[in-house]
């Protein structure tokens, strides 16, 4: 079983920049691969980027070179660096995990565990 606590978001300025954190319990030895997706107001939930089990991490082009995944190994938690934010960006963003696979997909409908979700908003 995994648990995801999501952490951040808020409000920033277009071109300011926000942290999120995943924080990740697991409850067996195996390894977990983290997407963060994220749905704005009356669209379809979309890929954001992913950490797969081997560390190898992607990224959607439209955060491509602004945003940064990382994984704390001491805190348990995967970080997505949001930099250089714009309007577009505003969003419910959501971390979301699946266990027994070697890679994470785009797809929201293959995470079996999903945090509560957090608010990013930029004007």
């Amino acid at each position: 079983d995994v648990q995801l606590v999501e952490s951040g978001g808020g409000s920033a300025r277009a071109g300011g920049t926000l942290t999120l954190s995943c924080a990740v319990s697991v409850s067996s030895a195996n390894d977990y691969c983290l997407g963060w997706l994220r749905q704005a107001s009356g669209k379809e939930r979309e890929w954001v980027g992913s950490l797969d089990s081997d560390g190898r991490i992607n990224y959607a082009d439209s955060v491509k070179g602004r945003f940064t995944i990382s994984k704390d190994n001491r805190k348990n938690t995967v970080n997505l660096q949001m930099n250089s934010l714009k309007p577009e960006d505003t969003a419910m963003y959501y971390c979301a995990a699946r266990t027994g696979f070697a890679y994470a997909t785009i797809a929201a409908g293959s995470y079996a565990y999903w945090g509560q979700g957090t608010q990013v908003t930029v004007s």
